[in-house]
């Protein structure tokens, strides 16, 4: 019996304990929107992006030149000189395989970039969340934008456009999702 009323006040305990925290949920996708920064600095990602995925297109229509070009004259090729132009294939097409490692691979040029650009502004707002938790005494703030599955939210309890406030900015509906 008594095991029975310790675990009954264990669980009385636990639910009003969890019904005293205080949560509230942001929408990062939904902020960054509003950040004139944010937004000029992932058009100048995408260019750069951009410029660098035509060099790499442009660099495998070369290697499929050469590789067109070697199969036409392979019956006319001696043994040394086949060899020589394969090489010659495969030397560029690790070429182009560096290259595409070096600006779009873990940490390259692409990565380093979005760090340098992204970095400050998400500070910036994360800055503006620890602020907001403290000054409403919140608990626990999740992000609707994020990988967290939030299958109903409560619009009461949508922080995002305190956030946007915060950041000095003036909260526009028409970003939102």
């Amino acid at each position: 019996m008594k095991k029975v009323i310790f675990i009954v006040s264990l669980i009385v305990a636990s639910v009003t304990l969890a019904s005293a925290q205080r949560l509230a949920y942001v929408d990062s996708e939904y902020i960054l929107k509003h950040i004139p920064e944010y937004t000029a600095a992932q058009k100048q990602l995408d260019n750069l992006s951009s410029t660098w995925q035509t060099e790499v297109d442009k660099q495998y229509e070369e290697i499929e030149k050469l590789y067109q070009a070697y199969q036409n004259d392979q019956v006319l090729l001696n043994e040394d000189m086949r060899r020589r132009r394969e090489d010659e294939i495969v030397n560029k097409e690790k070429q182009v395989k560096d290259f595409q490692r070096q600006k779009f691979g873990f940490e390259g040029d692409l990565y380093k970039e979005r760090i340098r650009l992204i970095q400050p502004i998400q500070d910036r707002v994360s800055n503006a969340i620890q602020e907001l938790a403290k000054s409403e005494s919140l608990d626990l703030i999740l992000d609707k934008g994020s990988e967290v599955a939030i299958l109903f939210a409560n619009p009461s309890l949508d922080k995002s456009n305190d956030i946007v406030t915060k950041l000095g900015l003036k909260p526009n509906p028409s970003l939102a999702n």
